[in-house]
């Protein structure tokens, strides 16, 4: 009878001795959340590709992923457009929720074919300066490292790690649009 209910009660015994001992941290998202209040979207004084003005803000009430990059574009940058451009496709019927915005730090000329391939990226230049005040940075990373998600109300929300892995954001992005009824 005593090793009936020594069965038994074994997986009661288990799982708490996994949850108060082991202590499973919970964390299920990928990227670093970020306090929304503390990084409100400010006035970029950002500028179409075309050179008139035009703000971050134009995308609000959408989830905004977000990258920094040189116009250079080189091999990280475009693996970002690429990634980010598979992630919002990737949402299926909820990619209409999802904008992808390319923030360009200088004024380089962008490559015609790279401008045609990531067509539907929102390429809008501004001075990096008023970027390293807004976006906050993980030790010894530059802004050209993440990927960044704002919210539909305009708050910086989420951060990914340098070199990703676009199925963890996957994953993280699909949670935030099944969550949220916003956007």
């Amino acid at each position: 009878m005593l090793a009936v209910l020594a069965v038994c009660a074994s997986p009661l015994v288990a799982s708490y001795f996994a949850y108060y001992v082991v202590q499973p941290s919970g964390r299920t998202n990928y990227g670093t959340l970020l306090d929304p209040r503390a990084y409100p979207m400010p006035r970029l004084g950002s500028t179409a590709l075309d050179g008139k003005p035009l703000e971050l803000d134009a995308y609000k009430g959408k989830w905004i992923m977000l990258q920094v990059d040189s116009g250079k574009c080189e091999a990280a940058c475009q693996t970002k457009l690429y990634e980010m451009r598979q992630l919002r496709t990737a949402q299926g019927k909820e990619r209409e929720r999802v904008e992808r915005v390319w923030l360009i730090t200088d004024q380089e000329p962008l490559d015609t074919l790279l401008m045609r391939e990531y067509d539907g990226t929102r390429m809008l230049r501004v001075k990096p300066e008023t970027l390293q005040a807004w976006l906050p940075l993980e030790q010894g990373a530059v802004l050209a490292d993440h990927i960044y998600m704002i919210d539909p109300l305009g708050n910086l929300m989420m951060r990914f790690p340098k070199d990703a892995d676009p199925n963890r954001i996957k994953k993280d992005l699909g949670r935030l649009l099944k969550a949220s009824k916003i956007g």
